[in-house]
């Protein structure tokens, strides 16, 4: 048992009292069998806007659960005076995944117990491709970045998690997800596809109208929004396959977000962590783990808005969307 497992299991029992949570799958390996949860909240209106917070993909990102964790924690603790938040829910629909990967995190991997990794597995898109090695491999297990065996189903914990997002957000209008990990650089990003090619992706205005939103909101925000190709290509990345799956199956819009936390920064401060298995994904010091978790909080809390009032950005009419367009490109594509 680690501590994030301890911590949510206690709050899916203050969950079953406010909403519902529901059991994805029993993740195994290693003769480690854990259970991966769901808690959502709100309307059961299948066309009302969403928001799913996810965590844990990787085992050894702890902090990721531990920001997941630390918003449903807030907003549990709010619904039992925030009216105006109690209201909300009746127009929208939050989502939380919090730990994906519950064996990985045991065990102390980064994939999963059959040596895995989750953000890798999805079947490859023919028009992608994958930076060497860390965009995914099919070599061996024994490294990092394994996709699985080609042609192989999904990894049960994968196939889970995209299943309750298709679930819950088939019929949205419009469905924000939020993953968190950590680990890359010296700067929190927001990440959005697609992964595997440095092409635009369809959504590009309502990506660029969801920056400004965040740009405008909150003007001193910490976070470097861009498309993940600009650091790295992925194979078989999750959230692009999602995307795509929607973008080909139709239906209402979905914008995948990866929260990227810069994971360097806490090496730079305390070096010594290094030295640690997990000090090179998280806040090792007491002190730069409660500022981390209090850090996102404001993201979180603006996402569950724009959620909420999605008719006010998310569907510009034709003129504004080739303005949209125009910028987007402009920002992350025209160089």
């Amino acid at each position: 048992m680690t501590p994030e497992l301890a911590v949510l299991e206690r709050l899916l029992d203050a969950t079953s009292r406010h909403g519902v949570v529901d059991l994805l799958v029993h993740a195994e390996g290693d003769g480690v069998r854990l259970p991966v949860h769901g808690a959502r909240f709100g309307t059961a209106d299948p066309a009302a806007p969403a928001l799913i917070v996810v965590g844990g993909v990787h085992g050894l990102e702890r902090i990721g659960t531990e920001v997941a964790l630390a918003f449903l924690t807030t907003f549990l603790a709010r619904l039992a005076w925030d009216e105006l938040l109690v209201e909300s829910l009746r127009r929208c629909r939050l989502c939380f995944v919090p730990l994906v990967n519950p064996v990985g995190m045991v065990l102390r991997r980064r994939a999963n117990g059959r040596g895995v990794d989750l953000m890798r597995n999805a079947p490859p898109h023919p028009d992608g491709w994958g930076t060497p090695l860390v965009g995914g491999q099919r070599l061996s297990p024994r490294l990092p970045w394994y996709m699985g065996a080609a042609g192989a189903p999904m990894q049960p914990e994968a196939a889970a998690l995209l299943g309750y997002v298709e679930t819950h957000s088939a019929g949205s209008s419009l469905t924000l997800t939020l993953d968190c990990h950590s680990g890359f650089g010296m700067v929190d990003r927001l990440w959005f596809p697609w992964a595997r090619t440095r092409r635009p992706l369809p959504h590009l205005a309502e990506i660029y109208a969801l920056k400004q939103l965040l740009d405008q909101t909150l003007p001193n925000h910490v976070y470097r929004m861009e498309p993940t190709a600009r650091s790295y290509t992925i194979r078989g990345d999750l959230w692009d396959h999602a995307y795509d799956r929607r973008i080909v199956g139709g239906g209402g819009t979905l914008l995948p977000l990866t929260l990227e936390m810069g994971s360097w920064t806490w090496v730079k401060k305390n070096p010594a962590q290094v030295l640690s298995l997990l000090g090179g994904f998280n806040p090792i010091k007491p002190h730069r783990l409660r500022r981390t978790l209090r850090r996102h909080l404001p993201l979180f809390d603006l996402l569950l808005r724009a959620t909420v009032s999605a008719r006010g950005w998310a569907f510009p009419d034709p003129a504004r969307r080739a303005a949209l367009d125009a910028a987007g490109f402009a920002e992350w594509f025209a160089a």
